[in-house]
């Protein structure tokens, strides 16, 4: 499994991103996608995740703010994360689930200046 991130960066609080991940490989039957993240000091954590059948689930500290999408043509997922604070500021890593396990990407980070 191969999993390509994009969309992170430098950003001010209260501006928006968008990250994109797309899945390659061994990925047949995969149950669902989605984002981790993890600051420094700190566990992973999830931010959002989108089943195949469109079930989304959000982390806590980003409901309201943050919306993920899926294009199961393409194997692709996306978040869009608004209204962003400076806790947010995190490498975040793309995840596919199939047959109960997790495939990671590298991560990309995010880092908003207050």
């Amino acid at each position: 499994v191969q999993l390509v991130e994009s969309g992170g960066g430098l950003v001010r609080a209260g501006e928006s991103l968008r990250l994109s991940c797309a899945a390659s490989g061994t990925i047949s039957g995969y149950t669902a996608m989605g984002w981790y993240r993890q600051a420094p000091g700190n566990q992973r954590e999830l931010v959002a995740g989108i089943t195949v059948g469109g079930h989304t689930n959000y982390g806590d500290d980003v409901k309201g703010r943050c919306t993920i999408s899926r294009d199961n043509r393409k194997n692709t997922v996306t978040l869009q994360m608004n209204s962003l604070k400076p806790e947010d500021t995190a490498v975040y890593y793309c995840f596919l689930r199939r047959l109960n396990n997790n495939s990671w990407g590298q991560g990309t980070q995010v880092t908003v200046s207050s």
